[in-house]
């Protein structure tokens, strides 16, 4: 919609002459009752301004709105329900060239898209009318038509699918989201630990430090004196011993290690002897013979 330009109306000395209405003059008087009968820009307004300006195509109605020429031209055929794979070319050109006449004395820049549809139009139209002549192949030439007949079937299923979308609910078109601040305290609430989560969390403790464990090697201060002592005094009260039993598995292979080489040290000062009845028969240790 066009706008003319703007008028700044002051207010009107009561001496101005009277406008003239379709020959007449008015007869609006200039005081309504001591009141203005309307206001403009906050100044009291007593009789019609002389200079208002109404602009020919102030207003403008427009029946049909269309998106391009494509939609125009489905509009056509499907408005006079032609079948769009066998159009009639000759009615729906004229069709479309009116309304393009229509669109060329308000809009040039606008018609200039519809004007190359209406060239399209017009060049099917000449090649129907022209004798069909077979390609080099031997075939007869497709329908000058098919193109066209393609392309408002790809708009016409857009055009479906972009109804369909606009139809869905969108925010701020069809509802408004809501926020309230609800204001209100709390008490902090922890939750209760049951008993089967806190085994779970210590089996999982105990699994993590196993991980982590380190293997420690302790030295333990062993002396070969005290363990030949030890078998000394062992043998003293008993004529022979079997040689396992002079040694203790429970204490462990350092043990054992230091208490055979206290054995070896005691045989090599002869202090006891070794002795086996036979070949792999039982060893005994005893004291040393010593003659008086």
């Amino acid at each position: 919609m066009n706008k003319g330009p703007n008028t700044m109306l002051a207010h009107l000395p009561s001496s101005a002459p009277d406008l003239v209405v379709d020959g007449r003059p008015d007869t609006t008087p200039d005081v309504i009752d001591g009141v203005a009968y309307a206001r403009l820009y906050g100044e009291p307004l007593f009789r019609m301004p002389t200079d208002l300006y109404i602009p020919p195509d102030a207003l403008e109605v427009f029946l049909e709105a269309f998106e391009g020429p494509l939609d125009l031209l489905l509009y056509l055929i499907r408005k006079q329900n032609f079948n769009i794979l066998d159009i009639p070319m000759a009615q729906v050109t004229k069709q479309y060239l009116q309304y393009v006449d229509q669109i060329r004395l308000h809009n040039l820049e606008l018609a200039a898209e519809y004007l190359l549809m209406a060239a399209m139009l017009i060049e099917i139209k000449s090649r129907m009318l022209l004798p069909v002549r077979k390609a080099d192949t031997g075939e007869e030439a497709g329908d000058p038509r098919a193109e066209l007949v393609r392309r408002l079937l790809e708009y016409e299923q857009m055009k479906l699918a972009s109804q369909q979308i606009d139809a869905l609910p969108q925010l701020g078109r069809d509802y408004v989201r809501t926020q309230i601040y609800i204001e209100q305290n709390t008490v902090t609430r922890w939750p209760e630990v049951d008993i089967v989560d806190l085994q779970a969390a210590w089996a999982d403790l105990i699994k993590r430090a196993k991980l982590t464990a380190h293997h420690m090697i302790s030295r333990e201060e062993l002396s070969v004196r005290e363990h030949m002592t030890s078998i000394l005094r062992r043998l003293q009260s008993t004529k022979f011993v079997e040689f396992a039993d002079l040694f203790d598995p429970t204490r462990g292979v350092p043990v054992i290690v230091v208490n055979f080489v206290a054995l070896l040290e005691l045989a090599k000062e002869t202090l006891i002897e070794i002795t086996q009845a036979e070949p792999f028969a039982p060893i005994y240790v005893r004291l040393a013979y010593a003659p008086s």
